[in-house]
């Protein structure tokens, strides 16, 4: 098994592990979760013996075969499925042996490499490549087209392949889904839930960790913290955690302030100097808890449009594409109404991005007709930032070059202030875009598209790089926008979260997606087993049953519900402050009682008030109580 004792690692000034225990054991399929920059990357690389430890060990297997994905984009003439096959180096050696040999007319040689190659498997290594890179996407028609012609994304599926394709005893994973449309995450959770070995895996996908993975890691601070099941478990046990350490810690401070109330009081005693003193022993024996102390995850909204027209968008026999005469999508015939929530479903290659450009105005229709509604703003997400983005840009001056190009009267204050509420603080307001991360180039593209006040959102795979606490904000936002929406995503948790209907995008069309989600990925998995190709096509996944109408139905649900939780959720704020004034005064009282030179009138006056105090404050925390009780039920009716 894999064990790490006593870990510690630096990059830079910075301590990303400190002290850190783990223990892997062999068939364990575990996720490594944390914020991005927590140092998750670097214990891979730490395991990959790319890096070495300042401190501790790192025991694993001498046996151990450890297959990742390459970190450098491939390159080069080799055709795709060869370039897979290259990963298996007992499959390489073999045949170079084999060629060795039948070059020399070495017969005992040749014997040799040929039992090398039936156990390197090497009379289906080709129809096995093949196979991985049919279930991650690739057409069949560019099997054998060289790895240099591929783009980045593309370059990195054919890395993930060859991953997979080398045998191993231990997989590490880093990011697998970020390149993948939903077609082929679905086929790689079923393949990975095949794998019998040792499985590690970083990812931002809650559904897909929960898919694939049996036990979550968590860092932070530079500890390593174990939990049983996937990211659902993971979260609801460490919210458990959290709640038992924050009232361990508030009751240990009560103690402590009653125990320094007490020596203070009543040291200079003669008659209670002994129990002042054993007060203070026993302050001195006690083991301080540490507070909780949570990050500042980001939390924002939309801004309500400054305008609300019905018909947004109107496409009427719309030719989207790059070259005239091959268009990609023909005669789409699509209205964009107030309050739509689309998520757009589709294999990779098929249109999607190409739909939502030319929907946004970056691509100018090949043919057809493309009408906005009068007032409509629109708000582009890129899938490549870099798209929309200036890298010798600060952050500040994007925002600024947006304020001016909307007549904005903001001052270089307000802007700044704009940009911390997605956390960009001072330095990295003034640090060009070019070299932050992905993470932050995609908080950056939400600042501005927020700034906009747009009534239709487009976005094209907003969470590629996004850690789970900003994809919830993102998706508590989406959920109380007013807006209409067209979402690409790969995220399922998000599209389940904010969509009402789907379209989908195949054999150069867009139509209605009549089924859900699951619908979807069941007919994914349906054509893979049958060994066809993954687009969808000419049949429907689902009949076209009410499915849509069940949907609205859910939608408007949801919509009364919230409707109803608001005056709920308004009331136990003002029972909270409530709560907040009386505790607040009966400390003020409690102090009062415990001074020397208070008057025995006073005393006993504060005595009567406390009393009445304790009883508003029993009925305050009673209300709170029942408005969290209704709000529950009212939640647990979803």
């Amino acid at each position: 098994m894999i064990r790490l004792q006593g870990l510690s690692l630096r990059r830079g000034s910075r301590l990303v592990l400190d002290g850190a225990e783990l223990s892997v054991q062999p068939g364990e399929k575990l996720g490594l979760v944390g914020a991005n920059g927590a140092g998750k990357s670097s214990l891979f690389a730490l395991l990959l013996g790319g890096l070495i430890e300042d401190a501790g060990s790192v025991d694993i297997p001498q046996h151990w075969r450890i297959a990742a994905v390459a970190q450098e984009v491939p390159d080069g003439d080799c055709p795709a499925v060869e370039f897979v096959t290259l990963a298996d180096t007992a499959l390489q050696q073999a045949l170079r042996a084999m060629r060795e040999a039948e070059r020399d007319g070495d017969g005992a040689r040749v014997a040799a490499a040929a039992e090398a190659l039936e156990l390197a498997q090497a009379y289906s290594a080709r129809a096995r490549a093949e196979s991985l890179l049919l279930g991650l996407g690739f057409a069949p028609a560019v099997l054998q087209q060289p790895v240099r012609q591929f783009s980045g994304g593309w370059r990195m599926r054919l890395a993930l392949a060859q991953a997979l394709f080398q045998p191993s005893d231990c997989l590490l994973l880093d990011e697998p889904t970020n390149h993948l449309d939903l077609d082929a995450l679905v086929w790689l959770e079923n393949w990975l839930g095949r794998y019998p070995g040792t499985l590690l895996v970083i990812s931002h996908d809650r559904e897909f960790l929960d898919a694939v993975t049996r036990v979550t890691v968590h860092l932070e601070n530079g500890r390593l913290s174990r939990y049983a099941g996937g990211y659902t478990a993971f979260e609801q046990r460490r919210a458990q955690a959290l709640t038992q350490q924050a009232q361990a810690y508030a009751r240990q401070q009560a103690d402590i302030a009653r125990l320094n109330s007490f020596v203070e009081r009543f040291r200079a005693k003669a008659t209670k100097a002994r129990q002042a003193q054993s007060r203070l022993k026993a302050l001195e024996r006690m083991q301080m808890l540490a507070p909780v102390v949570l990050g500042h995850p980001l939390r924002f909204e939309f801004l309500s449009p400054a305008r609300q027209p019905q018909q947004l968008l109107r496409a009427r026999a719309l030719q989207c594409g790059f070259e005239p005469a091959r268009p990609v999508l023909r005669e789409v015939e699509r209205d964009v109404l107030a309050g739509a929530r689309i998520g757009v479903l589709g294999a990779n290659g098929q249109g999607k991005s190409t739909l939502v450009k030319t929907l946004a105005g970056v691509l100018r229709p090949l043919g057809g007709s493309l009408h906005p509604g009068e007032g409509v703003v629109l708000g582009y997400f890129a899938q490549q930032e870099m798209e929309v983005l200036r890298p010798d840009e600060t952050a500040m001056q994007h925002l600024q070059r947006l304020a001016l190009a909307g007549a904005s009267t903001a001052t270089p204050q307000e802007l700044r202030d704009w940009l911390g509420r997605f956390l960009f603080g001072g330095e990295l307001a003034a640090q060009p875009v070019g070299s932050m991360s992905g993470g932050e180039r995609a908080r950056l593209l939400l600042a501005m598209l927020v700034w906009q006040r747009p009534n239709v959102l487009l976005l094209d795979e907003p969470t590629n790089h996004l850690d789970l606490d900003t994809r919830e904000a993102l998706g508590l936002a989406l959920q109380e926008f007013d807006g209409a929406m067209l979402l690409v995503s790969h995220d399922r948790a998000l599209l389940r979260a904010v969509c009402d209907d789907y379209w989908l995008v195949a054999d150069g069309g867009v139509r209605d997606f009549d089924g859900d989600l699951d619908d979807y990925q069941r007919w994914v998995l349906e054509r893979a087993r049958e060994g066809q190709p993954q687009q969808p096509g000419a049949a429907q996944p689902v009949p076209a049953d009410n499915r849509r109408e069940q949907r609205r139905a859910a939608a408007r649900q949801r919509e009364q519900r919230e409707r109803q939780l608001a005056p709920l959720r308004r009331e136990q704020e003002c029972a909270q402050q409530r709560l907040q004034q009386l505790e607040a005064r009966r400390a003020e009282l409690e102090s009062r009682l415990g001074a020397p030179d208070t008057s025995v009138a006073a005393r006993a006056e504060a005595g009567r008030e406390l009393k009445q105090l304790q009883r508003e404050v029993e009925d305050c925390e009673l209300q709170w109580l029942e408005l969290e009780q209704r709000m529950q039920e009212l939640a647990s009716q979803a």
